[in-house]
C-alpha cells in the first residue's frame, strides 16, 4: 500500500485558471484540465447542493483529495446561511502539507476567508470538526471498499478517480454500498457518464439521469434514491430562501 509521500502528484493550471493535480503513474488530473473549479461546481454544486432542499443535510464525499468540493460546499453553505450540514470526506491518500500551500483555491474562489481552506485540510482526521456553525467536517481515512458508510446520507459526491484508472471503486459493490447508506430522496452525482456505470447504478436502486456536463465534457450522471415512505407521514423539506 502506497503512503500520501510516496505518491507523485504535479501542480498544473486549468483553463480557468485553478489548479489541478497529475499523478504521472496514473496518468491521471485530480480535477478537469479545461477548468477544475468551474467543474466541481457545475458538477456537485449545482447539479448536486441545490437539489437538496433539506435544512440538515448529511453529505457523503468519495474522495476527498485537493478539497476543492468541500471548499465549494462550505462556501455555498455559508453564502445561504440556511442550511447545515455535516459533510462526510473519505480519503485513503491525504495531501501533503506541501502540496496543500501550493493549491491556489482559497485565493481563487474565496479570498476573504482563504483561511477556511486550510482549515478544512487541517481538521483532525476520523472525528466531527466545526468548521463554522453552518458546516461540520468529518474526514475518514481510509479505504472506501472497507470503510463504514455513515447512515441516512442526503447526498452523495461520487468523485473517484476515472473507472479506468481506479476499476475497484466503479463497481456493483460499491453502488449498492452507497445505495444503502443514502436515505429516502437522496441525491448522487458524479462526472462519469459511462453506461456501464449508469447501467449499475441503477441496478443498486438509484433512478438515473444524464446531464449537460461542464466544459469539455459532454454528459454527467444524477442518481436519486426514491422516496417510498406513505405520503403525509413525514413533513415535507422546506426549500433553502435566497
Amino acid at each position: 500500500m502506497k503512503t500520501t509521500h510516496l505518491i507523485h502528484r504535479e501542480l498544473q493550471l486549468t483553463a480557468d485558471g485553478s489548479h489541478t493535480l497529475f499523478v504521472p503513474e496514473m496518468n491521471e488530473h485530480y480535477h478537469s484540465v479545461n477548468g477544475a473549479c468551474q467543474e466541481s461546481e457545475h458538477i456537485f454544486i449545482r447539479a448536486g447542493l441545490q437539489e437538496v432542499p433539506k435544512k440538515e443535510i448529511q453529505l457523503l464525499e468519495i474522495g476527498f483529495g485537493t478539497g476543492l468540493n468541500a471548499l465549494l460546499t462550505l462556501k455555498a453553505i455559508e453564502e445561504a446561511a440556511c442550511q447545515r450540514i455535516v459533510y462526510h470526506t473519505i480519503e485513503l491518500y491525504p495531501l501533503p502539507p506541501e502540496t496543500i500551500k501550493a493549491l491556489n483555491y482559497g485565493d481563487r474562489i474565496w479570498p476573504e476567508r482563504k483561511d477556511l481552506f486550510f482549515a478544512l485540510h487541517e481538521a483532525a482526521w476520523n472525528k466531527e470538526v466545526r468548521i463554522s456553525n453552518w458546516f461540520v467536517l468529518h474526514k475518514i481515512q481510509g479505504d472506501c471498499r472497507l470503510c463504514t458508510f455513515p447512515s441516512n446520507i442526503d447526498l452523495i459526491y461520487f468523485d473517484a478517480f476515472a473507472p479506468e484508472k481506479q476499476p475497484e471503486m466503479w463497481t456493483q459493490a460499491m453502488y449498492e454500498k452507497l445505495y444503502q447508506c443514502a436515505a429516502e430522496g437522496a441525491v448522487l452525482t458524479t462526472y462519469c457518464a459511462k453506461g456501464e456505470v449508469r447501467r449499475g447504478m441503477q441496478a443498486a436502486g438509484f433512478e438515473m439521469e444524464r446531464l449537460p456536463g461542464p466544459p469539455g465534457k459532454r454528459h454527467i450522471l444524477r442518481g436519486r434514491k426514491r422516496i417510498t415512505s406513505v405520503p403525509g407521514l413525514q413533513s415535507p423539506a422546506t426549500p433553502c430562501l435566497p
